[in-house]
């Protein structure tokens, strides 16, 4: 149970010391650091702030990470970004090495990535490649472990070939049918193998890279890459705003990948839909994920009859509106249940969920659709 001293040593620091009603508490040396901090941040209006000077940012930076836990430092950056306009800590590298990567910076960096001087560069590219890497750590071994799991499921079926007849599962699965005049079994249910193909599923993923969708392309990148790399999936990655560009060869480099997109600009969804559906090959084997807001600046008929081309072609479309970890999106309402009603999934996935869906949507079993988000 939290003392009254230790609550308004809360309060003051909540609070500020300008503030009305803010408690006389003294603080200690690291309270005051702390103090210093959220001040420079929080009452810039008041004529703190970060101070003119480039020395400053990095100073700061130091301070938050020694004063708060990673997770505070990820928000205090994000915010000090938003409310100061600090964009000129992505253009010093001494500033960018200081902060502490995640996905919303990267965001950022891959927004500006044209506006950078040479001397930055290197140094985004390692904040970049570090935030990749961490996220391939976390999620790159669920997703395996899904997708392995939903290809050797569906690879048996239960209406084989004769020549792929698994004899040995068949009989153990109908020995309650042994005729024992006949010294047979009667094999009732046949369960077959599945052939093995180069390819048993095709993925093609539409990455709307639009500048409200940065999360998503982030996380659709590392995904694009992870999925690459098994042998049984063939993965394309193609993101589009008005224009729509094939990254597909690039999916060995996630950094890569991320440091082509070019986040911003207009959406044309049906169009970059029309190519995707260009790129499949065996419809019946073929999920096309379309990860947008649905905010579309085409012709919107257009895109929900190349919606229902690719439906009525066998092939699986699912439209994420979001794939990140920042809550309900925004998205077009309307147009989500246009394609709903045409029997098209659209809901929001986290990245923790994405192996599961893609798994279910492999083995065609019902996908793992959140509660939709509040209009």
């Amino acid at each position: 149970m939290i003392d009254a001293a230790e609550r308004l040593r809360r309060w003051r620091l909540a609070l500020g010391g300008d503030a009305v009603g803010a408690s006389p508490v003294a603080l200690s040396a690291d309270d005051l650091g702390m103090d210093r901090a959220l001040e420079a941040l929080y009452a810039s209006e008041r004529g703190a702030g970060l101070g003119a000077s480039a020395p400053n940012v990095p100073r700061w930076l130091g301070d938050i990470r020694k004063y708060f836990p990673t997770s505070v430092v990820r928000v205090l950056q994000k915010d000090a970004i938003e409310r100061l306009d600090l964009k000129r800590l992505l253009f010093e590298p001494e500033a960018l090495a200081a902060v502490e990567p995640d996905v919303h910076l990267v965001g950022t960096l891959l927004a500006m990535k044209s506006l950078l001087p040479a001397q930055t560069r290197d140094t985004a590219r390692q904040v970049v490649g570090r935030v990749v890497d961490d996220l391939l750590r976390r999620l790159e071994a669920p997703l395996r472990q899904a997708v392995h799991g939903a290809l050797r499921s569906s690879a048996r079926s239960r209406r084989p070939r004769p020549a792929d007849i698994d004899w040995h599962r068949t009989i153990r699965a109908n020995l309650r049918h042994y005729q024992r005049e006949h010294r047979t079994v009667v094999p009732e249910t046949l369960l077959g193998r599945g052939r093995r193909r180069a390819a048993m599923r095709e993925l093609v993923l539409v990455i709307d890279q639009s500048g409200s969708m940065a999360e998503s392309v982030v996380y659709s990148g590392v995904f694009g890459a992870a999925l690459a790399s098994l042998p049984a999936v063939r993965t394309s990655l193609v993101v589009f705003d008005t224009e729509v560009v094939d990254l597909t060869e690039l999916l060995s480099d996630p950094v890569e990948v991320l440091f082509a997109t070019q986040l911003g600009g207009g959406t044309d969804i049906h169009r970059a839909l029309t190519y995707g559906q260009s790129l499949v090959r065996t419809p019946s084997d073929t999920i096309v994920v379309l990860v947008s807001d649905l905010y579309e600046g085409g012709v919107r008929e257009s895109l929900l009859h190349r919606a229902a081309s690719i439906v009525a072609s066998g092939a699986q479309l699912i439209v994420l509106l979001a794939l990140s970890d920042s809550g309900a999106p925004s998205y077009d309402h309307a147009l989500a249940a246009d394609l709903a009603g045409m029997g098209v999934p659209a809901f929001a996935c986290t990245p923790d969920l994405f192996p599961e869906v893609m798994a279910a949507a492999i083995s065609r079993r019902p996908l793992p659709i959140p509660a939709a988000p509040t209009p």
